[in-house]
């Protein structure tokens, strides 16, 4: 939304231009200019008159009803010099008052014009704003229920923990297994409030040249112990020296998401493919399929809406931080997935030359 001095200033612009072309006009009705280069020549000072209209029609176009009134007005009484001196030559001031009246008529419709169009697009922006408050209330309620139901389970959990904690008749061996229970669902509810958190105020994307390449197979590595334990396997086909202008802090948080998405919706015995290449137009290609359950096509069109999961825990905003994430890079993401066959996630990043860099 432009600034008051920005809007001021706009203003005043307008108006130079309008003084100077109503003096332009003004002079070549009443043959200053063109008395000076052609002599005076009836027909050119009729056609010369309809230059009058010029500022009215721009006035009216830019301040609306009110710019057009004052600008025929302002245009009549420059001219009123001229039909005095009509009154003496003449006797007859038909046409000019026809005239006169025209400058107003013109200018009438045109502001009235303008001035609807003006209250049209307010109040289609207020209703615009109106619903995007209505849209960021609603998702403000989402979230205090999100962040509600994602901390009501750990804390009846730490609850649990430490009562028992406290019965100085349990066994030490217990009292340790409860302790660690109570770290892990603090735990949980540490990484629920920072997923929330990144999505509400996301950090500011720093980016510099990064490889691509090291960076997914350092989240591959980081995933590799979780996916063994679970009987699942890794497949990956990385190209070498793939470079981008990225921030490596959340795209590393980006794979990481998709590759948990894609451990949580296989089984023991499946295997994640993972593949890094360039194509034709010089983007870099990251593709993650798996062999799970799979999405319906409702469930696809609604993947990357916050606050959208099928699992039955969770907050639902993985997918959506990943793709404000990989848009942040000027990239897209796209998925594919068919029920109980598997989903593939697409992300495309434009890739920088890494000679450039060097």
């Amino acid at each position: 939304m432009p600034k008051y001095s920005e809007v001021m200033q706009d203003k005043r612009i307008k108006l130079v231009i309008l003084v100077l072309i109503t003096s332009l006009t003004t002079a070549i009705h009443y043959g200053w200019l063109t008395d000076w280069l052609f002599g005076h020549i009836h027909w050119l000072h009729v056609l010369h008159s309809r230059f009058c209209y010029i500022p009215i029609v721009i006035a009216a176009s830019w301040f609306g009803l009110r710019g057009g009134v004052y600008s025929a007005t302002a245009i009549s009484m420059l001219l009123l010099p001229y039909l005095f001196s009509s009154i003496s030559k003449e006797g007859d001031l038909t046409l000019e008052l026809v005239e006169i009246f025209f400058y107003y008529a013109i200018g009438i419709l045109i502001g009235a014009l303008v001035d609807r169009e003006l209250r049209a697009r307010q109040k289609h922006e207020k209703t615009q704003l109106h619903l995007e408050r209505s849209q960021r209330l609603s998702l403000v309620g989402q979230m205090a229920a999100g962040v509600a139901h994602e901390i009501k389970n750990p804390l009846a959990s730490i609850k649990g923990a430490l009562e028992i904690l406290g019965d100085e008749k349990v066994a030490r061996l217990d009292q340790d297994e409860f302790r660690e229970i109570g770290f892990r669902e603090i735990k949980r509810i540490d990484s629920t409030i920072s997923e929330f958190l990144e999505f509400a105020r996301p950090k500011e994307t720093r980016k510099q040249k990064l490889d691509l390449s090291t960076s997914l197979e350092t989240s591959l590595k980081q995933l590799q112990p979780q996916v063994t334990k679970v009987g699942m396997q890794l497949q990956s086909s990385i190209d070498r020296g793939v470079y981008v202008l990225g921030d490596q802090e959340k795209l590393h948080q980006a794979f990481l998401n998709l590759l948990l998405n894609a451990i949580d919706a296989s089984q023991a015995g499946n295997s994640i493919s993972i593949g890094l290449e360039h194509n034709s137009s010089r983007e870099v290609v990251l593709s993650i399929s798996d062999s799970g359950k799979g999405m319906t096509p409702l469930e696809i069109g609604q993947a990357f809406d916050p606050f959208y999961t099928t699992k039955t825990s969770g907050t639902g905003l993985g997918l959506s931080i990943v793709k404000s994430i990989v848009e942040a890079h000027d990239g897209r993401i796209e998925m594919t997935s068919e029920a109980h066959k598997g989903t593939r996630v697409i992300i495309t990043l434009p890739e920088i030359n890494e000679q450039i860099w060097e």
